[in-house]
């Protein structure tokens, strides 16, 4: 991804990691990618096929799969990039905000934002020069959080991993997965709420048994 609100990471393959690591860090890749700007017709292709493929197994996710397949086989790449600018992008107030500190707050720029650049600066990351999104963006989040999934694979990153998702996208990704089911006019993008939902469940189940253990 080229413009999220923190920076790319050129990664190279570790042994260390699991099949789970690889599998999660692409989730929230793709996740970070089409939150960032709508998908282009190879992209959809290549999500009716992984709809295809995980989409017929039992479970939210696999569900949610199948839904974001069958939307973007049905969907041209131009009828999909409309919705993403009905929902997201306006002159004033966006049908549906991306940025945390409004589920929050209500408010933009307030203190979980600040919070977070605090945080991004311990972790050695920032926020790229003409990038126009807040690092509260849920494009910008995931990004971040795939990049922690391919640098710690470890207990300690597993950690540092938990404290950034209890603390920057647990309190409101599913009120923003809601407020994309019930955007009027959201097609595809419901469909990609959904997978959100679906994925970061599993994700906070399994941060919530990690915090568990650890007691």
């Amino acid at each position: 991804m080229n413009d999220t609100a923190t920076s790319t990471f050129a990664l190279q393959p570790q042994p260390t990691w699991s099949d789970e690591d690889r599998a999660r860090a692409e989730h929230y890749a793709l996740l970070a990618r089409l939150f960032h700007a709508p998908p282009d017709a190879a992209l959809l292709v290549a999500l009716t096929q992984t709809g295809r493929m995980l989409g017929g197994e039992g479970g939210e996710l696999p569900r949610a799969w199948a839904a974001l397949g069958t939307a973007a086989q049905a969907m041209p790449a131009q009828a999909v990039a409309d919705e993403f600018d009905a929902l997201f992008v306006a002159v004033g107030k966006p049908e549906v905000m991306c940025n945390g500190s409004w589920y929050l707050t209500g408010f933009l720029q307030e203190e979980p934002l600040a919070e977070l650049r605090d945080e991004l600066a311990e972790l050695g990351l920032g926020r790229r020069a003409g990038v126009t999104e807040t690092e509260d963006h849920i494009a910008a989040l995931a990004e971040v959080m795939r990049h922690l999934v391919l640098t710690g694979p470890d207990a300690a990153g597993l950690e540092r991993q938990r404290r950034f998702f209890g603390r920057h996208l647990a309190p409101w990704y599913a009120q923003f997965a809601g407020a994309l089911a019930a955007a009027p006019g959201a097609d595809f993008y419901a469909k990609v709420g959904g997978l959100l939902a679906a994925f970061m469940d599993i994700e906070r189940e399994a941060f919530d048994m990690l915090e568990a253990e650890a007691r």
